[in-house]
């Protein structure tokens, strides 16, 4: 029996936390933070050790990485979170180059915390493997080899893998290439953000759980235990953002699912190799995303349902059967040595989208109030970045880091329902119908799948 829902594998590894107290009542500090995934947490933690007389409250309706922050896939990736040249239209190329070095030097920078604090998250800083399984997958492999050269990876930073470099590497079925960045770490999610949490109260800041945030106001935010005063009020709720008042239209949540199998024998991985700890995507419209867990596991994810009329986001994690049903199938396309083993553990969770699908870090001086988010996947790095960014922004720094080009971003709402959820889903459509074309044989990508990139704005 698949175990699913429960939050996520990652915790029914490490064991759910106890939850921490509420909000005892009305409360005045000098930052408020709302949100204690990654983004609230590493910039609580950034803003302590800068200053450390500084009043700090952290507040969560559940419990610190109870969202994505404790059910993605485990990627410490440089990866940019969203359009290079979108980036580059408002701040120009520089900047945006800049940008993705900075990106990184953020992964070194979760490697470097969580060693200095004693957080064993599993880290393996293996890299990370897009393949190609079709050859309109290949030609995109490389268009996306040289579309990275062009935005700040120099030639130890990506490298191209042939069918048999690749099958050296790591036994794909069906793969016929590859490209190779080191600039990815493997991860026990779950473990960083307790971690974290815990390395964030050692500094002296509180971390209120069981408290649901109402409104966010200038100085001012309003839960149900009591209302917090604050000169800083900061906004990180990523994919939860659509729960708060007037913000349902601001960044969509769009839901991810993963499937882990039991542990696989060594005559698997005698097989098909995988030594490296490398994370694995690919190259599809309906992409995914894998890991080797530490406990020689595969973990691998997609999208199921990708959104919920009217940005609804759910509870437990459960995610739907035919689903579980899609991502075994594409496990067992990938790794048909897999098929005797069951899978052991489902579940799903919420990232969040903006409208054009590039990151941003906001924060209003006069108002005080700001806010960082819209990963579209690309969190577990990002929220570093982002929290060492809103950290400087709030101490009045001039530095580096505000001066990149996601700083200050303004970006249209998403359409309102029923527009939103048939965008959405018929956007994920024409995607898988894109992949079915392509795998039958086209050997350039899809006009269907160039269709529903424009209709996505992406």
């Amino acid at each position: 029996m698949i175990r699913n829902g429960d939050v996520s594998f990652w915790y029914a590894q490490t064991g759910l936390p106890g939850c921490r107290d509420g909000l005892p009542g009305d409360l005045a500090v000098d930052v408020a933070i709302v949100g204690a995934g990654f983004t609230g947490l590493w910039t609580a933690y950034y803003l302590k050790k800068a200053q450390p007389d500084l009043r700090i409250a952290v507040l969560e309706k559940e419990f610190a990485g109870f969202g994505a922050s404790g059910r993605n896939g485990g990627w410490l990736t440089a990866g940019l979170a969203g359009s290079a040249e979108r980036y580059a239209a408002s701040r120009g190329r520089p900047a945006t180059i800049g940008l993705q070095r900075a990106m990184f030097a953020a992964v070194d920078e979760v490697i470097r915390v969580a060693a200095e604090e004693g957080i064993d998250a599993d880290i393996v800083k293996g890299g990370n493997v897009e393949v190609a399984r079709s050859r309109a997958q290949l030609e995109r492999l490389g268009q996306e080899y040289q579309h990275l050269r062009q935005w700040g990876y120099g030639e130890a930073d990506v490298s191209t893998l042939d069918g048999g470099e690749l099958a050296r590497r790591i036994g794909i079925d069906g793969a016929i290439g590859g490209i190779f960045s080191p600039h990815c770490a493997r991860i026990q999610p779950a473990k960083l953000v307790r971690g974290l949490a815990e390395a964030v109260e050692k500094t002296g800041v509180r971390i209120y759980e069981q408290t649901t945030v109402r409104r966010v106001e200038p100085r001012r935010v309003r839960t149900d235990c009591g209302t917090v005063s604050a000169d800083i009020v900061l906004r990180c709720l990523e994919g939860f953002t659509a729960g708060l008042a007037g913000e349902r239209r601001t960044w969509l949540p769009m839901n991810s699912s993963m499937i882990v199998t039991e542990p696989l024998p060594d005559a698997f991985w005698s097989e098909i190799g995988w030594d490296g700890a490398e994370t694995v995507g690919d190259l599809a419209h309906a992409y995914m995303y894998a890991q080797r867990t530490a406990d020689s596991r595969i973990a691998l994810g997609g999208r199921g349902v990708p959104y919920r009329f009217g940005s609804r986001t759910d509870h437990s994690g459960a995610t739907q059967e035919r689903t579980v049903a899609a991502l075994s199938r594409l496990l067992h396309e990938m790794f048909p040595a897999a098929r005797q083993t069951p899978i052991a553990h489902a579940w799903c969770g919420v990232l969040g989208v903006p409208r054009d699908w590039c990151a941003t870090v906001q924060f209003d001086r006069p108002s005080g109030l700001g806010a960082a988010g819209g990963y579209v996947g690309h969190g577990v790095t990002t929220t570093n970045l982002a929290g060492r960014t809103l950290r400087d922004l709030v101490l009045r720094r001039d530095t580096e880091l505000t001066r990149l080009p996601w700083v200050g971003r303004r970006v249209r709402r998403w359409e309102p329902e029923p527009l939103r959820f048939l965008g959405v889903r018929s956007l994920y459509l024409l995607y898988r119908i894109a992949d079915r074309q392509e795998y039958a044989g086209r050997a350039t990508t899809s006009p269907i799948a160039r269709f529903a990139n424009v209709i996505a704005g992406r």
